[in-house]
């Protein structure tokens, strides 16, 4: 196993507020691994961060060595909370789109999966379901050779079949040389994929240890855990 991702003391502040606070971790690769936090905790602006959209107030944050930033693009893929295609755009333009902006795409493989699903390539996205505009977004994701593949809220909102589609294209399409980094806060969806966790409570890591670990040590599940220590 090699290291992906290390964040040195990461700081990130907003004005007054602070949305992260003394961030340090450190991610290999071969893993799946859930950010997990409540809405606010500051795992999107993690996320930002790690894609080179925010830079950090201080501390430092390191892909394969190197901090974000033109270098590090082609080692991250990065599905965002909210769409931003065009909906004007058909299925069939947005992969040619992706096949020409990213070296490592694989528009063979999105197609496969696109076609699997039974969506016509010359659809728009617009006249697609909020379901399948969702597996679009993630089969363009995971279509890409990376290093480090950072979804954020993937199941949010959608449908317990479309939930069990993403989960299952996640498992099945990344680099095994890769890991992955899912930030959501419904943790029995999506527990039983997971090899690490990692817990973000107002913007300061509260625990990041294996799930096996995590039920030999607590006797219990993350999701029981994570109600634990999230409590009000």
């Amino acid at each position: 196993m090699s290291e992906i991702l290390r964040c040195e003391h990461l700081h990130k502040d907003f004005g007054s507020k602070q949305a992260l606070v003394d961030v340090s971790l450190t991610v290999e690769s071969g893993k799946i691994i859930g950010l997990l936090g409540p809405n606010g905790a500051g795992k999107t602006t993690l996320i930002k961060l790690i894609n080179g959209l925010l830079t950090p107030t201080t501390g430092k944050l390191y892909i394969e060595s190197q901090e974000p930033g033109i270098n590090t693009k082609p080692k991250v893929s990065y599905l965002p909370d909210v769409n931003y295609l065009n909906n004007w755009m058909s299925v069939e333009d947005i992969i040619k789109m992706f096949a020409d902006f990213y070296e490592d795409f694989r528009p063979d493989l999105a197609f496969e999966m696109i076609n699997r699903l039974g969506i016509d390539r010359k659809d728009r996205l617009k006249n697609l379901s909020k379901g399948n505009k969702e597996k679009v977004c993630l089969i363009l994701v995971m279509s890409r050779s990376a290093k480090l593949y950072v979804l954020d809220e993937p199941i949010a909102g959608v449908d317990p079949a479309t939930r069990d589609y993403i989960i299952s294209t996640i498992i099945n399409n990344y680099n095994p040389e890769a890991s992955v980094l899912i930030s959501t806060h419904l943790i029995s969806d999506i527990e039983s994929v997971l090899d690490e966790v990692i817990f973000i409570k107002d913007g300061r890591i509260v625990m990041h240890d294996t799930v096996d670990h995590i039920r030999e040590e607590h006797g219990k599940s993350v999701d029981d855990l994570f109600r634990e220590v999230f409590k009000w």
